[in-house]
């Protein structure tokens, strides 16, 4: 039997090692030559590097030159007093993309030139208030559209019933000009019956769905149409278990966002999309629907190399009418946000000149755990 030593049985030294590493957020140390002294386990995966190699390292190792980290470091150093910084930028090549973290800075007064840094990532958090706001402007759709449905809609068909009658009795050169009406009024109402897709507001029917299907369903789809002649690349983890989703849905997702990949890549001979699934640790939100708070460990990919979303349009890439093609609708990412919303998942996007990945995080499903068990909240 194991036999725990009691609490005063422990060096000062070995408790407070215990203390910093049951604290779970980073923690380092920074000498007075910057060299990082001590991190916790924390700071071990935050910063990607073990503890011997971090107490071998200057901290502008890890972050690029002119970072606002190095800059709080200074000033504690310099004022001799604590600093918080919030919502702070600190990625990097080696810390990874959207590394937003609140930043608490103090001096060490026994060790002179010596600061301690705490870090507490908001990126999660942050993405989770951006899809609460995607969330929003499609409830904001929703009631446009209803209103388009009735003061548009109606008048159209009208026109479009004029233009028919016209064009059996007009000369062939203005025959050419009733069908340019005939098919624009067609093009808003299409375009109006998108945007009724988003008044819809009945429960979604859930089940256990293979995520490899889809996406082979979906590849199917594209390679013998919008994406001819893409090369295609699969990342797969053949372990996962089965995502708790509408398969169609799940279909209408992918193929939005494949259709956007193909897009970016054009007609480049070197253009590539790569599907992607893993698992991952997740976060735990409320669904929709249900009292149940679920975490979203599966990660669903779709990665392309084309140039990249512009720096300006991504904070608002899946607002409605928000679009960068010159015929867009702007309707395809909105619609998608609000479908991964609904299955109260999260829907981020990353993007530089080399290419853009979307991830989409969904809750797995899970066994009943005897017989009888209510479908609804059968999930991870």
């Amino acid at each position: 039997m194991k036999v725990t030593a009691p609490a005063s049985a422990v060096s000062p030294a070995a408790a407070a090692q215990i203390v910093l590493n049951t604290i779970r957020h980073p923690v380092i140390m920074v000498g007075p030559d910057s060299v990082i002294t001590y991190a916790n386990a924390d700071a071990e995966d935050f910063f990607r590097a073990s503890a011997a190699m971090l107490s071998r390292s200057t901290l502008d190792k890890f972050v690029p030159f002119g970072s606002p980290l190095l800059t709080l470091v200074d000033q504690v150093r310099e004022r001799h007093a604590p600093v918080n910084e919030y919502r702070v930028d600190i990625s990097s090549p080696k810390l990874g993309v959207e590394k937003i973290v609140d930043i608490y800075v103090a001096p060490v007064p026994e060790l002179p030139g010596s600061v301690v840094a705490m870090f507490q990532e908001r990126s999660m958090a942050d993405k989770i208030d951006r899809q609460m706001t995607h969330r929003g402007a499609a409830r904001s759709v929703t009631g446009l559209a209803a209103m388009l449905a009735h003061e548009i809609k109606n008048p159209l068909s009208g026109i479009r019933g004029a233009a028919q009658l016209l064009e059996t009795a007009v000369s062939d050169e203005d025959r050419a000009l009733t069908r340019l009406i005939t098919d624009e009024t067609d093009r808003i109402v299409a375009l109006v019956d998108r945007m009724e897709v988003f008044s819809d507001e009945r429960p979604i029917d859930r089940f256990p769905v293979n995520i490899h299907v889809v996406l082979d369903h979906v590849k199917a789809i594209a390679k013998n149409g919008f994406a001819k002649g893409i090369k295609f690349l699969e990342d797969y983890d053949p372990s996962l278990p089965s995502v708790y989703a509408n398969r169609d849905q799940l279909i209408q997702v992918f193929v939005n966002l494949v259709k956007n990949a193909a897009e970016a890549v054009g007609s480049d001979p070197r253009g590539e999309i790569t599907l992607s699934t893993a698992f991952r640790p997740g976060i735990r939100v409320s669904v929709p629907g249900s009292q149940t708070r679920v975490s979203l460990p599966l990660e669903f990919s779709v990665r392309d190399n084309g140039p990249g979303v512009p720096e300006d349009i991504l904070p608002i890439l899946f607002d409605p009418f928000i679009t960068t093609k010159q015929n867009g609708s702007g309707l395809g990412l909105a619609l998608v946000a609000k479908i991964v919303g609904e299955h109260g998942g999260v829907i981020e996007c990353d993007s530089s000149p080399r290419g853009t990945t979307f991830r989409v995080l969904l809750p797995a499903w899970k066994e009943p755990s005897f017989a009888g068990s209510p479908v609804q909240g059968q999930y991870k």
